[in-house]
């Protein structure tokens, strides 16, 4: 074996995993662990009243999927969050465990998921990399995923514009904590 070989398969390593969404280092989620969930509901509703300002009708897109169930379970976060797609009432509900039914279960990092919101990371890569695990009602997922393309939003953005003057360090803390993809800059988007 040449000298070459290793080399590149070092290089092909390193691409993969710059796709690859970064975790919570451990010290943190046993931080965030005995945290109460309750303070987070009002920061997850006015994220998502600032979503649904910015794209109205993004729960109307879900079609016959509308007020499905989703449990989104960060892999590593000490909690998970339940999205209830219903039109006029949609809500999210942090809670420490999902609940046994639902339409929908999606886990990943963090990373991925906001990723997965805000475009910074492809879903099909993320599902078949397993770095995304999706069980359910697989319809209802690519509804809602088409839903969320669609709309383009800036989750870590509008999460931070009700916070008034916060909002522009909480945006520049939060996008510094979240890792994104290593992209090569004249690489074309493959969709």
């Amino acid at each position: 074996m040449s000298s070459e070989q290793p080399a590149r398969r070092a290089n092909r390593h390193e691409e993969a995993a710059g796709d690859t969404p970064g975790r919570v280092p451990l010290v943190v989620q046993l931080a965030l662990r005995p945290l109460p969930l309750l303070p987070l509901q009002p920061i997850l509703g006015a994220t998502l009243r600032a979503v649904l300002a910015n794209h109205p009708g993004i729960f109307e897109r879900l079609g016959p999927h509308a007020g499905k169930r989703f449990g989104l379970a960060p892999t590593d976060l000490p909690l998970a969050f339940l999205l209830e797609t219903l039109p006029r009432r949609p809500r999210i509900t942090a809670v420490r465990a999902l609940p046994a039914r639902l339409d929908v279960t999606i886990r990943g990092s963090i990373a991925a998921l906001i990723g997965l919101v805000d475009g910074g990371y492809d879903g099909d890569a993320l599902f078949f990399s397993r770095d995304l695990v999706v069980e359910g009602n697989m319809e209802a997922v690519v509804a809602l995923r088409n839903a969320v393309d669609d709309a383009q939003i800036d989750l870590v953005r509008e999460g931070c514009g009700s916070l008034g003057p916060l909002a522009a360090p909480a945006e520049r803390l939060l996008r510094s904590l979240l890792p994104r993809p290593v992209t090569d800059p004249g690489a074309m988007p493959w969709n």
